[in-house]
């Protein structure tokens, strides 16, 4: 026994076992062969002395036969069971309820964690990234190591959908930094947490997520594909008109403009015929003053004049809904975005100081509030100001050297905690 007394060979089974449940006592009778050991204590005992468990499974077959050839007529007069063994079938069904009954969470436990997705899902919309990145990042590994253990089949349930909740904030911590990589592989163990327990709801946001990816990954078609998958699976709140709206920003950016407009007046319809509410906030959500933003974008990539029009009101509306909202839900990336498609609609209709403005509002912020498709806007937007027609204006070279170092800072975690997502 390497010199470990029986009590500690106890006290290491409880604590790979997760419960106080071996004596010292007990583990003698293991050693004297008065009683056999369980599977799953057998696995323990091999893990305590380092040897092959193949090994005491034989030994324990071994003990069984012992007492088979050496116990008396095991059947009376009556063909009743011997009471010795009765008693040992209850004694290992007692150690089965004990087995079943243990459980690394509670209810307590599982209301925090919802709690704590909720704001965190909520927050995010708001903050900037560095605030939440490591939290995002310690929750999301302490949901895995929870799921490692054993637990209620409800509460596993309910544990998949949060670690799926948290690979959704992470995949969207990655997008944000121009990971798509990263993204990619957050948002499939998002999708086979979503996919394990059947959830309609986390299967089609994952499938929004995704699209997202694609779609500032430079696979527009893709992102519409991703979209138009994720409306096979219906669900209550605002999903539906989500699913439409990516799929018709991404239309319109691949070239595809009647596409583009049904999915429009498909996410108005789906808008129009919401039901139920939203199972989390935030980033899980799809406020109207996000679906205006998208549809801005949209009608820009459409192009010609009718549309751009469209655009600078969509944007507008956006811009003055997520003013009037709480601080917790206004998205500071729509913003930005809202204001950068007002910029470009005024630049397109030859009004250099509206767009400037617009512009400025994005510029003035707080660089790690600015996320990598922020980034990559003001750079596209730079790009669009070197026409020919804005050469020779002086405040468009100004305004393009401030858009080419803005490009530069993106929301990015803090240096030091790239290992944690």
């Amino acid at each position: 026994m390497s010199g470990k007394t029986h009590q500690r060979i106890a006290d290491e089974i409880n604590d790979r076992d997760g419960r106080a449940t071996v004596t010292g006592k007990e583990v003698s009778r293991y050693l004297r062969e008065k009683r056999i050991p369980t599977s799953r204590v057998r696995g323990y005992l091999a893990d305590v002395f380092g040897i092959d468990l193949a090994v005491l499974d034989r030994a324990a077959a071994v003990s069984r036969q012992r007492r088979r050839e050496s116990a008396p007529d095991v059947r009376s007069v009556e063909q009743e069971p011997a009471r010795s063994l009765l008693a040992a079938d209850a004694a290992e069904a007692a150690d089965f309820a004990r087995f079943i009954a243990g459980t690394n969470t509670s209810a307590t436990a599982l209301e925090g964690l919802h709690a704590d997705v909720t704001r965190l899902a909520r927050h995010y919309v708001s903050r900037p990234l560095a605030e939440l990145y490591e939290e995002i990042g310690t929750l999301r590994r302490a949901t895995f190591k929870l799921l490692e253990g054993r637990q209620r089949p409800a509460d596993t349930a309910e544990l998949y959908l949060l670690a799926g909740r948290l690979c959704g904030l992470s995949a969207h911590i990655c997008l944000d930094a121009g990971d798509y990589d990263s993204a990619a592989t957050q948002s499939r163990t998002a999708w086979a947490c979503a996919d394990l327990v059947g959830h309609n709801g986390l299967r089609a946001w994952t499938r929004a997520a995704q699209s997202l990816i694609a779609f500032w990954n430079g696979s527009p078609r893709q992102a519409a594909e991703l979209a138009r998958a994720g409306q096979e699976y219906t669900a209550p709140g605002s999903i539906g008109a989500r699913l439409a709206s990516l799929e018709a920003r991404s239309l319109a950016v691949a070239g595809d403009r009647s596409g583009a407009a049904a999915a429009l007046a498909t996410a108005q319809l789906q808008r129009e015929n919401t039901t139920g509410e939203d199972e989390f906030p935030g980033i899980f959500s799809f406020p109207m003053a996000k679906q205006f933003t998208y549809a801005g974008t949209t009608h820009l990539a459409i192009g010609g004049q009718r549309h751009v029009q469209a655009a600078i009101t969509s944007a507008e509306t956006a811009v003055r809904l997520y003013r009037n909202s709480e601080d917790a839900d206004r998205s500071v990336g729509d913003l930005f975005a809202a204001h950068l498609d007002i910029a470009r609609g005024h630049m397109k209709a030859g009004d250099i100081d509206g767009t400037e403005a617009m512009i400025r509002f994005v510029l003035d912020a707080r660089p790690e509030t600015r996320s990598a498709s922020i980034a990559r806007r003001l750079g596209e937007l730079s790009s669009e100001l070197g026409a020919p027609e804005f050469r020779d204006s002086a405040p468009v070279t100004r305004l393009r050297e401030r858009l080419k170092e803005a490009t530069m800072s993106t929301a990015l975690p803090a240096r030091g905690q790239e290992q944690q997502t």
